[in-house]
């Protein structure tokens, strides 16, 4: 406990360091585990394949249920049909190119390398996300990039599995094989979205003594997803994902305090995932693997995940800069990682091989990849702006149904609304400005209180009277006459 508390304050304190030098944080969190380990400061002794791919489940079921929750219906919607393609076949393309390319280049077996395609296939969500909340990009590309990157890994997960049933000879036959991953996929996704549907259902209904037993809920019902679908030789990867998509697109009782709880759950995980999993690595073992790791590295960056990107968008209206920052996006992270502990697990002679390569292979992408991201979108002109940090948030958190919204609003600088007052103003009635945010100060609104531009205004407005705010707060300099709202 001592150790982990150690780790768990120089990881979040570290974070502020890797910002300022440009370096993701899960190179940051894997050094740490590295150094705390067997092969560093010899710490903490950890050599558990078995155990760490347990702990590793745990963590993805978490992390993907919160990436569902977080993944808007507006958002999906915008690029649907190339990142789902992405996401699913682009998984196995990737999986298939960089398979016989290294068996071609390096002469690896061509299962084996098949294998190794599959569990560097998936790229990192967290390190993208990251940056797409302090950068902003062009729209398609960013919301593509994205959606991607949140969804791809349960079929990066399913392919794996697949691929080391066939190498055991579990699975014989082509129609077996693709019966297999039809049967994890379809049966999967309709396990989430059953639960998905029911889950804001049992929220609303709910009406639970104890909000604390909110957040113990939606845990339940991430196990609850996982495990049905387990149990019936479905992907619990995909059902979770599904499930957190459906749940928090819908509206139900608590929602933002939910979200903020499963952020929070989200982010320990992964710190803990990353943590772990360089504890697990043992440096002097890697020195027999770099070379195939380097060379499986590049031929992934500059030759599988662009043929990938280039096929997979070619039905869609993409410009040549876009499709390439795409391809330079295809970052890898903690699941390939994950992934590769699969192996060993599994019995496979190989299993060291394959995990000290694919460790490489992800600290090289996120070393080169991960680090330089803002610079080639700068270079594409796909970098349009800084994403500008709020110093507060304000939530209307509620534990019964309600008619109201918390609305925030910013006030341009050329806002007819500039210097008018707040008592002159004639809002729907039950509304009201709750705070104002200014200079990163809170102002408490008076009737004396005079807009300013680059105010953010919070208002409590019934749900009904949300669009017709806006519109009026959008519109032109009458909007607010007296007459106009009451």
């Amino acid at each position: 406990m001592l150790f982990l508390g150690i780790l768990l304050l120089l990881a979040t304190y570290s974070t502020r360091l890797a910002s300022r030098f440009g370096i993701p944080g899960l190179i940051v969190f894997l050094g740490l585990g590295m150094l705390f380990g067997s092969d560093g400061l010899n710490l903490v002794y950890f050599d558990d394949p078995i155990l760490a791919q347990k702990i590793a489940e745990a963590a993805l079921l978490i992390i993907l249920f919160e990436g569902g929750f977080t993944t808007s219906r507006s958002l999906f919607q915008m690029t649907v049909g190339p990142a789902s393609f992405l996401a699913t076949v682009g998984i196995v393309l990737t999986a298939v190119i960089l398979g016989f390319l290294s068996h071609l280049v390096l002469g690896v077996d061509l299962k084996i390398a098949m294998l190794i395609g599959a569990i560097t296939s998936s790229t990192d969500a967290a390190a993208v996300f990251a940056i797409m909340r302090a950068k902003k990009l062009s729209p398609k590309t960013a919301a593509t990039l994205e959606i991607e990157s949140a969804s791809n890994d349960p079929m990066a997960i399913i392919l794996t599995v697949a691929i080391i049933a066939l190498i055991q000879g579990d699975i014989t036959t082509p129609a077996s094989f693709v019966a297999t991953l039809t049967w994890q996929i379809l049966i999967g996704a309709v396990i989430g979205v059953i639960i998905g549907k029911i889950g804001p259902i049992l929220f609303n209904r709910a009406k639970l003594e104890a909000s604390a037993f909110y957040y113990v809920l939606i845990l339940g019902l991430a196990a609850l997803t996982f495990g049905l679908a387990e149990l019936i030789k479905a992907n619990g990867f995909i059902a979770v994902f599904v499930a957190g998509y459906f749940i928090g697109n819908a509206e139900f009782v608590y929602k933002q305090g939910i979200s903020r709880f499963l952020e929070g759950v989200s982010t320990f995980v992964h710190v803990v995932l990353f943590l772990m999993l360089g504890l697990l690595v043992f440096p002097s073992q890697l020195i027999y693997s770099w070379k195939e790791g380097v060379v499986i590295a590049l031929l992934l960056m500059f030759i599988a995940r662009p043929l990938t990107v280039f096929l997979s968008t070619v039905f869609w209206d993409f410009t040549l800069k876009e499709k390439l920052f795409l391809c330079w996006g295809g970052v890898k992270g903690a699941v390939p990682i994950v992934l590769a502990t699969y192996p060993t697990v599994a019995g496979l002679e190989v299993g060291h091989f394959i995990f000290n390569t694919v460790f490489f292979v992800v600290l090289l992408s996120t070393l080169i990849q991960g680090s330089s991201l803002y610079w080639v979108a700068n270079k594409l002109g796909l970098l349009i702006g800084e994403r500008q940090t709020k110093s507060y948030y304000l939530e209307l958190i509620a534990t019964e149904k309600t008619d109201y919204a918390l609305l925030e609003y910013e006030i341009r600088e050329d806002s007819y609304l500039v210097g008018s007052k707040l008592g002159k103003l004639a809002f729907p009635a039950n509304s009201l400005i709750t705070a104002i945010v200014r200079n990163n100060s809170i102002i408490a609104p008076r009737g004396g209180t005079a807009i300013q531009g680059g105010d953010t205004l919070f208002i409590l407005v019934k749900h009904e009277d949300q669009n017709h705010l806006l519109e009026k707060l959008d519109a032109d300099k009458d909007s607010f006459a007296p007459d106009t709202l009451s």
